[in-house]
């Protein structure tokens, strides 16, 4: 009944609407404007294509809201949980969304503003990521993926005896022991700086590159204490930390980009997304020290957005087709060209100018050929529906080991005890 209800008043609005633009609909901003604010996280290349949107919709205002990631998703929880407060678009990382699904009915069905016969524009794994109810709910509509590279500066490689053309530097770590081993090497060279910024990058790409980590894909059920994948990444990316290669920083964090500035680890993992946070973070100072490598163990996905539009707002169908707009291949292939955020659609990754495209920053990085190659035979890691309670406690394991609190072995089974109790 509620979505009929929607459905009918939007389509008394649209009715309203035609001729006179989108002011006549409720939810103005005091100037005679519909003003429709979207939510997001990170840098989402928005800014320019807010000024386009806005040229060729007169009657529309943009307003962004942006918040640090952790923040984001759980504002929008409890924003959905109290019913107000909600953006009229809000962004969804992937890992976030199985818990969101759960929530569906405050959501948008935008089958019912057309995003469905939009679908064949998405490469089939991502759309069907957004999607319930056997495609007929469509929850969100996908902004970015995050093939995985490894990033490194080229001048701490180099003092450090080792290959600094990405080529080679790739053949150094066809695997992530030898990602490992390559640690070591760096290390005895190099002590005084760290291989990589923090254990848990290299534990969630590793689990990235897997299936299935926390949770089984069949059933939704807890399996972090007998899948050997999630102990193994775990054994690996500890092992790294208990040697000291790690620096113990949160990704993304401030104590991260002051590492970055100061040359304080010499790789990082990164998906694509990352590109641009990276060059903000380390600063023009870092300009053409940084290069792209190939990620151990062939690909694998990390990251990548959804937009979505809550049922709360005021201004729905305007919000749904500023969704649209903004996950069109002409924006996506925009977004690519500013911030490096990989497009999610074939036709974008398949077109010249994304393949062309080269990251004077990172070295002159052929960054459209090393992320859109793998972008399409990409399988995401199955995330649980309970994977954002499960998920920092593997993080807090890591770090307890990375400040010397812990043996692996003792923090791992830490962490599988926390995560017990937190699903009971």
């Amino acid at each position: 009944m509620r979505n009929r209800t929607v459905r009918v008043a939007v389509a008394a609005c649209a009715a309203a609407l035609m001729g006179t633009g989108l002011a006549a609909c409720g939810g103005g901003s005091g100037s005679g404007q519909t003003r429709i604010t979207i939510a997001t996280f990170a840098d989402f290349g928005y800014e320019d294509l807010f000024a386009e949107y806005e040229k060729a919709h007169p009657g529309v205002k943009l307003e962004n809201r942006k918040l640090e990631f952790d923040a984001h998703h759980s504002q929008l929880a409890t924003q959905l949980a109290g019913g107000k407060g909600a953006a009229d678009v809000v962004a969804v990382e992937e890992g976030w969304l199985p818990k969101f699904r759960g929530s569906k009915d405050k959501f948008v069905n935008l089958a019912d503003f057309g995003a469905k016969d939009l679908s064949g524009q998405w490469l089939d794994w991502k759309w069907n990521q957004g999607v319930t109810d056997n495609g007929s709910y469509v929850l969100g509509v996908g902004t970015d993926v995050g093939s995985l590279a490894v990033c490194y500066r080229k001048d701490l490689f180099q003092q450090a005896g080792l290959p600094t053309e990405r080529a080679e530097v790739s053949k150094l770590w066809p695997t992530w022991e030898d990602y490992a081993r390559t640690a070591d090497r760096f290390a005895e060279r190099k002590p005084e700086v760290k291989f990589v910024s923090a254990a848990e990058q290299v534990f969630l790409a590793m689990l990235n590159q897997a299936g299935e980590g926390f949770f089984a894909k069949a059933d939704d059920s807890f399996i972090a204490d007998t899948n050997p994948k999630v102990r193994a990444a775990f054994d690996l990316s500890a092992g790294l930390a208990a040697k000291g290669r790690t620096s113990g920083v949160k990704p993304f964090s401030q104590q991260w980009t002051v590492g970055l500035k100061q040359g304080g680890f010499a790789t990082e993992v990164c998906p694509a997304w990352a590109l641009a946070q990276i060059a903000e973070g380390a600063g023009e100072g870092a300009k053409g020290k940084w290069d792209v490598a190939s990620v151990p163990g062939n690909g694998g996905n990390w990251g990548g957005s959804f937009l979505m539009v809550p049922k709360q707002g005021k201004n729905i169908q305007a919000a749904a087709e500023v969704a649209k707009w903004l996950t069109a291949p002409e924006q996506q292939k925009k977004i690519f060209d500013k911030t490096g955020n990989l497009p999610s659609q074939p036709s974008v990754l398949r077109d010249a100018t994304v393949q062309g495209k080269a990251n004077e920053y990172f070295s002159g990085a052929p960054v459209g050929q090393i992320f859109a190659s793998s972008a399409e035979s990409l399988k995401p890691n199955y995330r649980g529906t309970q994977d954002s309670l499960v998920r920092p406690k593997f993080q807090e394991a890591l770090l307890r080991v990375e400040q010397g609190k812990q043996q692996p072995p003792e923090a791992l089974a830490q962490a599988l005890s926390q995560s017990r109790a937190e699903l009971k």
